[in-house]
């Protein structure tokens, strides 16, 4: 679920203050977030363990957030980067591959649920002839309002945060939103039903992005994400990129085409595999792809939320590499000495 609206300086009854947009203390940890409070992002973001103690703030746009990021603003920006209903989220999938290196360092998963707020004095759903929510929210629960609501006109909002909050305004023009749960509370908005979302299984993927350093250790179940640029349009180009993964039991856990915007037909490729550059396969992947495009962006290693272990044959394993290696270098201590 994407969330975009004006950073807000207000705090509802029983929401977590958030910092308005200026340079944070030197002492303390900031992150920027796609806000405003009480958005989905900012539930992944209250994941971070040090969150409690840190200062939000929050941004009108994915860019922004990253803006703040590169200016070295803030301490690292929660994004969202993947639903498993909508996909990719184009708007970060083309920041972070675009402009100055970025790099992210954990990743956090929300199960996306949605609750119908109204307005005073509605009771029934007959009653309601116009909704508000951001348009990615209505893309996932079109077909209960359909079915629900089905007399009820769409009205567009800038977050679900802000279509739910308009509901607090005596001249709202509609008259009821779909929003989170979190933003529901937090404002004590009226809910009329809960679970209004078509697919009772939906995820969001978020991503915590910082300026590049070191890399969090390997932990065995982990994720590398790269950008890679197609380095020419030819038959095969595809499957030589892919054949450096699959060659040696790397798992993609998402691949998705992005245009450059250079012109039809100029791609670059946004990837997550399963696997740590810390990890000999996934190395050799890397030092293989980058032969073919030494364009090629590294967005970083970090550990997979949902902590499962990646499977792959004996001759993938450290252990393999590594007799390899001692293999090679016993052949050209040989060579050498001949």
């Amino acid at each position: 679920m994407i969330e975009s609206t004006a950073p807000s300086e207000s705090t509802a009854p029983g929401e977590r203050a958030a910092t308005s947009v200026s340079a944070p203390a030197a002492s303390r940890r900031s992150y920027a977030f796609l806000g405003p409070a009480g958005t989905f992002t900012e539930a992944a973001l209250l994941q971070v363990p040090d969150a409690a103690d840190a200062d939000f703030f929050p941004c009108s746009s994915v860019n922004s957030a990253l803006t703040m990021v590169r200016e070295g603003r803030v301490s690292a920006a929660m994004v969202p980067i993947e639903n498993s209903v909508e996909g990719g989220v184009s708007a970060t999938l083309d920041s972070i591959a675009n402009g100055s290196k970025l790099q992210i360092v954990r990743e956090a998963l929300v199960p996306i649920t949605f609750v119908l707020t109204v307005r005073p004095g509605i009771t029934e759903l007959s009653q309601i002839r116009a909704i508000s929510t951001h348009s990615h929210a209505w893309a996932q629960c079109r077909y209960w309002a359909e079915e629900n609501t089905p007399n009820a006109e769409f009205i567009p909002a800038s977050s679900t945060a802000a279509g739910a909050l308009g509901l607090l305004d005596e001249d709202v023009t509609y008259d009821a939103a779909i929003c989170s749960p979190l933003v529901a509370q937090q404002n004590s908005l009226t809910v009329l039903r809960t679970g209004v979302e078509d697919n009772s299984g939906a995820v969001t993927r978020f991503v915590l992005v910082s300026l590049p350093g070191s890399l969090p250790p390997v932990t065995g179940s982990d994720k590398t994400s790269v950008v890679i640029p197609l380095p020419d349009d030819h038959p095969g180009a595809l499957m030589d990129i892919l054949d450096q993964f699959a060659s040696r039991g790397v798992n993609l856990s998402r691949i998705e085409s992005r245009p450059t915007g250079e012109g039809l037909g100029n791609y670059f490729f946004s990837v997550d595999a399963e696997g740590h550059v810390h990890e000999s396969r996934m190395a050799d992947a890397l030092m293989g792809l980058h032969r073919i495009t030494p364009e090629i962006r590294f967005l970083g290693s970090y550990p997979s939320a949902d902590r499962l272990s990646p499977s792959f044959g004996r001759h993938n394993s450290e252990e393999a590499y590594r007799d390899a290696r001692a293999w090679v270098d016993r052949l050209r201590g040989l060579t050498d000495g001949l």
